[in-house]
């Protein structure tokens, strides 16, 4: 009998399982208030005969056999309350798509860096890929699951980011390996409370047996103790060289038990928290047969992720990166720690009321000059001046590059690192990032004529 499904929240995800839903014989009706019905890819869905509504009153609930939500909505929505009142159940669209992956699933979460993690994943197990072996990465990190499973064999890989809100509702996962990066207090106003927020990661490993494995960050003893509730093969992942049963660093050396792999400074993106995230894909490589050479190659060419600390590239002496999706004071300070050489740092942005002063110390050790803009701009400066630091304002991230330049010397490093949402000056840090990196390439283009 053909199930009823809603599909709550439309976005690519829930247009992808409902194209896989309609695909199966669903009967599928989309709300979503925010619809755009004249949109061409609406019509495109209602011509297979999928259902749209703006609406959602109780009356949807009528004899629904499931419900698909966006990841990001909470249950203290509604309709979403009344049908765990009423006992529907509920899930996200990757528990529809998981039926599909009949191959080599690595799953990543975290509370950070799991993005970074996942493409160094995918770059590693790319490196042996051919036509008859494909890699895919899909889940959090921008596609749908459903939009690629169908397609993929049991020889191929699918690498998936996970978020809390993707895993609460993903009672079935079972990847044949799972990633936890690491888990701090994160995105309590959505999950009840920490505990939640941590039970929710650790379903990425709830159903997995001795035949899997679990990549665990082994540097600390809470994190150590999460392990011990999965039945998977633990492996552990440590900088600190807390275990050597898998990867870590010891001596500025990156191991996989006790095969060296490659120099710590050898990776193309700086930072102790990517020396965590290579360590994943050095385990994740030597697990499924890749070449200690080829995970050296691959991580020392790896430039980072759009956004985040992005290699841009190196001119007149001075390494430029664009790290716009450091939206906090604590991404900030994690980007300087990664930095040996001076940095002319281009920070600022919307003002949530942080306390910014916290920022000093870092500029004290690794800063040569600041460059400011926003509107947490002013503040930022304030503290450049109490500690003699030199510093100039700006109209904003897409102006500042000339300014940082003219401040910088060679060997030094040119880092977009606002410590700030961007919302003040644009839709958002991938927007900021981008009229950064252009304002780079045209600034160098006028020189250069």
């Amino acid at each position: 009998m053909a199930r009823n499904v809603l599909v709550i929240g439309y976005a690519r995800s829930g247009a992808a399982v409902a194209r896989l839903l309609i695909n199966e014989g669903a009967t599928v009706t989309v709300s979503d208030p925010q619809l755009d019905l004249e949109d061409s890819r609406v019509i495109a869905l209602q011509d297979k005969g999928v259902t749209f509504t703006t609406e959602q009153g109780n009356d949807l609930l009528e004899n629904v056999d499931v419900i698909v939500k966006n990841p990001g909505i909470p249950y203290s929505a509604p309709i979403l309350a009344e049908a765990l009142r009423r006992g529907i159940p509920t899930e996200v669209e990757v528990v529809e798509a998981q039926k599909y992956i009949t191959g080599n699933w690595i799953a990543i979460t975290g509370s950070n860096g799991k993005t970074t993690t996942t493409e160094m994943v995918a770059a590693v197990m790319r490196s042996v890929a051919n036509e008859q072996h494909k890699v895919v990465v899909a889940g959090n990190i921008g596609t749908p699951v459903s939009e690629v499973a169908p397609s993929l064999t049991a020889e191929d890989t699918l690498i998936t980011e996970l978020s809390s809100f993707q895993l609460w509702d993903m009672p079935t996962a079972h990847p044949h390996f799972a990633v936890v990066t690491n888990i701090f207090a994160s995105h309590l106003n959505w999950h009840a409370d920490r505990q939640e927020y941590i039970d929710a990661k650790m379903n990425i490993t709830k159903n997995q047996t001795a035949d899997d494995y679990l990549l665990m960050n082994w540097d600390t003893e809470e994190w150590r103790e999460l392990a011990q509730r999965s039945q998977a093969q633990i492996i552990p992942i440590s900088r600190e060289a807390n275990s050597k049963d898998g990867a870590y660093e010891q001596d500025g050396v990156l191991y996989f038990r006790d095969e060296a792999v490659m120099q710590a400074d050898q990776l193309g993106v700086p930072g102790e928290h990517n020396i965590e995230n290579a360590l994943v894909a050095i385990a994740i490589g030597r697990l499924n047969g890749v070449p200690v050479k080829l995970i050296s190659d691959v991580l020392e060419h790896f430039s980072g992720v759009e956004h985040r600390l992005q290699f841009v590239r190196e001119y007149a002496g001075r390494q430029i990166y664009n790290d716009s999706k450091a939206t906090d004071i604590e991404a900030t300070q994690k980007a300087l720690s990664g930095f040996k050489t001076p940095v002319v740092l281009l920070a600022g942005g919307l003002e949530r009321g942080d306390e910014l002063q916290r920022l000093a110390p870092d500029f004290k050790q690794h800063v040569r000059a600041l460059v400011t803009f926003g509107q947490t701009g002013s503040r930022l400066a304030k503290i450049a001046d109490e500690i003699g630091l030199p510093n100039v304002a700006v109209e904003s991230a897409q102006t500042a590059f000339a300014t940082a330049f003219d401040l910088s010397e060679a060997g030094d490093v040119i880092l977009l690192s606002p410590a700030a949402a961007s919302w003040d000056q644009f839709p958002n840090f991938e927007t900021r990032g981008a009229l950064f990196v252009k304002s780079v390439e045209d600034f160098i283009k006028a020189k250069e004529q």
